[in-house]
């Protein structure tokens, strides 16, 4: 009976070594569903046959490779004849090599840095960086010399040592290993006195306790138990300390990401090496940006730029190593949720778990499973990752509460609506019905509520405050007399609002016309023809279409089919003569 162990059991499972990857042919791939496994050229079985499954081995090597061009006649295949080692491996290892597989270029072992650098090989970062990096009380040191922001911090030596510490900066604290402190493995939070023993004994239980030495603790205050990450393009949420949801971009405000993007230059600035480094903030509930720690490499938090931005970490990585130009690292796709699998169960069971949820992920648009061939199943390990794309931040929500269902749904979960249709009363939707008929025949998924600026002025308040964050992308607002509901949504939120003066009983829509248009600087409010939703149901599309491909190919159909009408009753009206053209 096989295992579950990816994505089916029928096929015999692709293993991949997780230290390091030899050089391999660029030119020989397979693509086994969505796994892309380098193949080596010399690569043979035990027999001598060639591997039916290719694997990925190890092969440290120390050898000095010159990569610089010793003459103007030499060729140069793909990008670049640059040799990239990599120190280390696993899922990043796997997607480094991936994004080098794409840009043609090679890779060899490396034992450590430091042998390396000895011998004249240009390595990065550098090892110097390494060292600060890998003691978490060494980093925060280096940090603080640098007047970069930080959590306060102290490096104690035993339980009489936290408990002072707690008496010093308060509670809840989260305490450290200062080596080998990753993934949730290594800290611990005790939120008072009678929690930091414990808190330390918790922090020890590691699947490697022998690999931790010297003084190993490093500790630092939490504002609070849920904390934001903020990484290049996005936020994540934890789940027991470990990374679990990272959602693309970040729903913070462009003055926190300003200062947080200058954080992180300083930050990486005071380092040595090239390629991407990984910077992990704290947000306080005061609005402070402070630095918790820094990987230089690929990180975890940024697996959603492989399918979301025009240049994935990994791809961008290779290229400052190289020394090639930088791509663009903005996003191609309006949003994205990656969604870590974390082990649920030890061993089979955990694995059938994974396996039901690929299964439940591969239903779902806009999904794409990364699974990384791990022998053996952890609680909490990370053994994949799925990234979901789409148009707005609400559909891709939508989408990932639909693939945590455990229970299998044939039907399609209803679609997030993309516009908000809302007027001040149910007398004017006899017109707004007109916006909600054009979204349809677009199949632009909408809501349409009643929501008054006068009657019900906290739902206003809201629902305009709440609309960006549920994936809303433009807010269709009908109003007649004093028609104030437009304005102060617009006021409200930072989406494109239209709207749409309706006609009451008296003054014939003028009033609401020219309340409607006459909105102070700042506070724009794109408005259409009185009763004219219809108009605002085009214009909404419109925008959506700019970036939606799709949308906008509907639209330029639209146009040619109204077209096609004007010239069909020109040609009836020509051929039949006006009478017979009023009297059909």
């Amino acid at each position: 009976m096989h295992s579950l162990k990816g994505f089916s059991q029928s096929p015999p499972a692709i293993t991949s070594a997780t230290t390091s990857l030899a050089f391999f042919n660029l030119n020989r791939s397979t693509v086994y569903r969505s796994a892309f496994i380098p193949m080596n050229r010399n690569m043979k079985s035990s027999n001598n046959n060639l591997l039916k499954v290719p694997q990925t081995y190890c092969r440290a090597s120390l050898e000095v490779q010159d990569a610089s061009p010793r003459g103007t006649d030499l060729q140069v295949h793909g990008v670049s004849q640059t040799v990239v080692g990599v120190l280390g491996g696993g899922q990043l290892g796997r997607m480094l090599c991936e994004a080098a597989s794409q840009m043609a270029i090679k890779h060899v072992d490396a034992a450590t840095l430091e042998k390396l650098e000895q011998q004249g090989v240009d390595c990065q970062p550098k090892a110097s960086t390494i060292r600060i990096i890998q003691d978490k009380y060494l980093q925060k040191v280096h940090f603080s010399r640098h007047a970069i922001p930080l959590p306060k911090f102290m490096q104690i030596d035993d339980l009489e040592g936290a408990k002072n510490a707690g008496d010093l900066f308060g509670y809840p604290l989260m305490i450290k290993s200062k080596r080998l402190a990753y993934d949730g493995r290594g800290n611990a939070v005790a939120k008072n006195e009678d929690e930091i023993s414990l808190a330390v004994n918790e922090k020890d239980q590691r699947p490697d306790p022998d690999d931790l030495t010297g003084d190993r603790n490093a500790l630092a205050p939490l504002e609070d138990m849920l904390v934001v990450y903020m990484s290049k393009n996005g936020h994540h949420l934890l789940r027991e300390n470990i990374c679990h949801i990272v959602k693309s971009p970040a729903n913070v405000s462009w003055k926190i990401q300003k200062l947080a993007t200058d954080v992180a230059y300083k930050a990486v600035s005071s380092l040595e090496g090239a390629g991407v480094f990984a910077v992990e903030l704290f947000l306080t509930a005061d609005g402070q940006v402070l630095l918790n720690e820094v990987a230089p490499r690929p990180h975890n938090s940024g697996h959603q730029t492989i399918e979301a931005c025009f240049t994935s970490q990994f791809e961008q990585h290779l290229r400052a190593v190289v020394g090639l130009p930088l791509g663009d690292p903005s996003m191609k796709t309006p949003a994205a949720i990656m969604y870590n699998i974390l082990g649920e169960e030890e061993g089979e069971p955990g694995f059938r778990v994974a396996n039901q949820l690929i299964g439940r992920a591969l239903r779902i648009p806009g999904a794409t499973v990364h699974w990384y061939d791990k022998p053996e199943m952890r609680k909490q390990r990370k053994v994949g990752h799925i990234t979901l794309v789409g148009s707005s931040m609400g559909i891709v929500e939508t989408r990932l509460k639909s693939m945590l269902r455990e229970e299998i749904n044939e039907d399609q979960p209803a679609a997030a609506p993309r516009v908000g249709i809302i007027m001040g009363s149910d007398s004017d939707l006899p017109v707004m019905k007109d916006a909600a008929k054009i979204l349809r025949e677009f199949n632009v998924p909408a809501e349409v509520r009643i929501v008054s600026a006068h009657r019900t002025p906290e739902m206003m308040f809201s629902y305009a405050s709440s609309a960006r964050e549920r994936g809303i992308q433009v807010i269709i607002a009908g109003a007649g007399g004093a028609a104030h509901l437009p304005g102060m949504v617009a006021a409200l939120t930072p989406l494109p609002v239209i709207g749409v003066p309706v006609r009451a009983s008296t003054l014939d829509g003028l009033d609401s016309l020219l309340s409607i248009v006459q909105m102070p600087r700042g506070v724009p409010v794109a408005t259409v023809a009185i009763n004219n939703a219809t108009n605002a149901g085009l214009l909404a599309v419109r925008l959506l279409g700019i970036s939606d491909i799709d949308l906008q190919a509907r639209m330029a159909q639209y146009q040619e089919d109204r077209r096609d009408e004007v010239l069909v009753k020109d040609d009836k009206l020509e051929k039949g003569g006006w009478e017979d053209y009023l009297n059909s």
